[in-house]
């Protein structure tokens, strides 16, 4: 069983899931993304998995300026490390979804284990009025919405990111299947360990957020990958705290943050990414359980080190 001495607490800044109507504290422009990552860090947060937005309205963009907006200031304000979004916003083609690593060059990139649907249609029963037209229909496509990353688009970012700039993976596991198609690769000499393998709960389109799919993903990583993989757990909305908890008491690295859930407690919506940073730090401190700095997860993860990086 992969069991870390340390726990990674990654956090995911703003996604490309959740809308600005939803809540009023979710970061957008690069000046409030890269302020909310730097508290993140300052809290606990190794890992800082980052997304862009345009600044006017909020809406997921892939431009690479935008990118270099605010991470040459989060790297020069703390030692997290930068773990760049390939999947991007939906409907953005591959290409699209790797402009923005591919000018960064990081240490570390998201890289979604398959094809799947995502549905985000059921947050329109909760939410009538909006504040960008835009938030409606971002929502509303995802009825009819496939989120494409074939064994070619896979074996691409391997090539373009893995090979050409030494950039390592956060391999986003939605269900598992998975588990299966990373350790294809494995198998295929692709990608070699330490894999970093997170394990994602409660998207519709993915695996449930049930306690016992969580053993059981644990169980299936466990039989594919053995020692070489450090496990991570995230959970969406009101299962992110229960979840990563669980999967931390397991042996887990956790993963928190705007991007998968905005609250900070039932009815309570997060101020701030470093609130839920917070949270989990204390919980995993009350477990005995150590928090593993930017450094050591550098080393646990094989990373190549932010003297590398392009920004």
């Amino acid at each position: 069983m992969a069991k870390s001495q340390k726990v990674i607490i990654s956090c995911a800044i703003t996604g490309s899931v959740h809308t600005p109507t939803m809540s009023e504290h979710l970061p957008l422009t690069p000046d409030q993304i890269a302020a909310d990552a730097v508290a993140a860090a300052e809290a606990g947060a190794a890992i800082l998995h980052l997304h862009a937005r345009n600044g006017e309205d909020g809406k997921p963009t892939a431009d690479p300026d935008v990118y270099m907006e605010f991470l040459p200031r989060i790297k020069q304000q703390c030692d997290a490390v930068c773990n760049i979004t390939t999947g991007g916003g939906l409907g953005m083609t591959l290409d699209q979804r790797l402009a923005g690593p591919m000018r960064a060059s990081p240490e570390m990139c998201s890289l979604n284990m398959g094809s799947m649907n995502f549905g985000l249609f059921p947050i329109l029963d909760k939410i009538k009025d909006f504040k960008h037209e835009w938030e409606r229909k971002h929502l509303e496509m995802t009825r009819d919405f496939i989120f494409k990353n074939t064994f070619k688009d896979i074996e691409g970012i391997f090539k373009k990111m893995g090979e050409d700039h030494g950039t390592r993976f956060e391999f986003e596991c939605y269900d598992v299947g998975h588990l299966y198609n990373l350790a294809h690769f494995v198998d295929r000499g692709l990608v070699k360990p330490p894999f970093f393998v997170q394990t994602i709960f409660g998207i519709l389109g993915g695996i449930g957020a049930d306690p016992k799919n969580l053993m059981h993903m644990r169980e299936i990583a466990d039989k594919l990958f053995g020692g070489d993989y450090k496990w991570s757990i995230l959970a969406a909305g009101r299962h992110q705290l229960p979840f990563v908890t669980m999967g931390a008491i397991m042996g887990g690295n956790v993963r928190v943050g705007l991007e998968d859930s905005l609250y900070a407690g039932k009815g309570k919506l997060a101020k701030s990414n470093a609130e839920q940073v917070t949270i989990i730090r204390s919980i995993l401190e009350n477990l005995s359980l150590e928090v593993a700095s930017p450094n050591d997860a550098r080393e646990m993860l094989a990373l190549k080190g932010g003297d590398l990086v392009k920004f």
